[in-house]
């Protein structure tokens, strides 16, 4: 697995344990606002942050998809 599957991994599995969501509940969120292809894109400037910074900045990406698709 490449350096940037790892890091999409580690990214989901914090994600899910911080916000108490199930694999099918996370999966689910991160389609509907494309967080994959975003961690994906952004993984040069996210992988050097620590994991509090990443679940904010995923808060933060899927809050702006949230308002843009209203």
């Amino acid at each position: 697995m490449s350096s940037q599957g790892i890091f999409m991994v580690f990214c989901a599995e914090q994600y899910k344990m911080a916000k108490g969501l199930t694999g099918r509940q996370l999966s689910e969120l991160f389609r509907m606002y494309r967080v994959w292809e975003y961690i994906y894109t952004c993984y040069e400037a996210l992988h050097t942050t620590g994991t509090n910074y990443i679940i904010n900045d995923i808060d933060l990406y899927i809050e702006a998809r949230q308002l843009s698709m209203v």
